[in-house]
């Protein structure tokens, strides 16, 4: 081999090949063969493929599971210390709250904040004329909503139905008295003189102790409620008072209310004639759907 120039004009070095050894490497870049490709069997590709596509699988359900969980957490969270939904049954705190009724309740001023006990959020103070939840005194797992009218250490009783505490007449503009038969213990209460036959029997014996010159006193930590509907209503007049610790929170909003439909029990007596006309006054699924809920109440403010 002749030893390599050097390139005046670049400063480079080439290589000088000595022409045998050029003859002998070319006759292997002009036979036009290449060098054999590695063969690739269609099992091993589609092998490939599937590992693939369980990888970006797996990548795509492992995001959704902690989107998830963090949902789950915030739900328990909001419905554990902050707001709960409930479902209103009954007609006695009509026409503030209407059967189908769906709440939004604050859960500030549960028990555990009571008395400022130092939970996890501020506590909120009951006052006369909210709206609470609360548990059942007589059935705990039973949830009621009524409005508290006496508060601890008031003197409390009515008179023709009207609500008088500490000897004045309370202003009650949410109250609704509906026609009904005259009830003497329902209406001027607390009466010793007969008992209902819906009160609670221990309820009676304990009222009978609180009671002086007419008048119920409501001891420390305890509060007295009504239903708005005073006449259809069954409240602390029959069973007691309600414990500050029974208390779950306070009513903030209507999110959804379910229109009531009443059933047509009369349907078996009515004529073929009849029942043609009324197949023929249906509405239509859009008016169905329109009468479905009570859109009027969504999100409305509990007062």
């Amino acid at each position: 081999m002749t030893p390599p120039v050097a390139d005046a004009k670049s400063g480079q070095i080439e290589a000088q090949v000595d022409p045998a050894q050029m003859n002998q490497a070319e006759p292997e870049i002009l036979s036009g063969e290449s060098l054999p490709s590695p063969i690739v069997s269609p099992s091993t590709e589609s092998s490939h493929q599937q590992s693939s596509k369980a990888t970006h699988h797996k990548a795509g359900i492992l995001p959704a599971l902690q989107s998830l969980l963090y949902l789950i957490v915030i739900a328990i969270f909001i419905v554990t210390f902050s707001v709960q939904p409930f479902r209103i049954p009954s007609e006695s705190m009509e026409s503030t709250l209407l059967v189908g009724d769906f709440l939004l309740v604050d859960k500030q001023v549960a028990s555990s904040n009571a008395e400022g006990s130092g939970g996890l959020l501020p506590s909120a103070a009951i006052h006369r004329g909210d709206i609470v939840v609360f548990h059942d005194p007589v059935d705990s797992s039973l949830h009621l909503v009524k409005r508290v009218i006496g508060l601890p250490g008031d003197h409390l009783r009515l008179h023709s139905g009207q609500v008088f505490i500490n000897g004045r007449a309370l202003f009650e503009p949410y109250a609704v008295y509906r026609p009904s038969p005259p009830d003497n213990f329902r209406d001027n209460f607390p009466r010793l003189q007969s008992s209902d036959p819906d009160i609670d029997s221990r309820w009676w014996i304990r009222m009978r102790s609180l009671i002086d010159d007419g008048e119920l006193i409501i001891p420390i930590g305890n509060y007295f409620v009504m239903g708005d509907n005073r006449n259809d209503s069954e409240d602390s007049r029959y069973w007691g008072f309600v414990p500050r610790e029974a208390i779950v929170g306070k009513p903030l909003l209507i999110y959804f209310s379910l229109q009531q439909h009443d059933g047509d029990d009369d349907t078996a007596t009515l004529t073929q004639q009849a029942l043609a006309d009324q197949r023929r006054q249906q509405p239509s699924k859009i008016d169905s759907l329109v009468d479905f809920a009570r859109w009027g109440r969504t999100f409305q403010i509990v007062r």
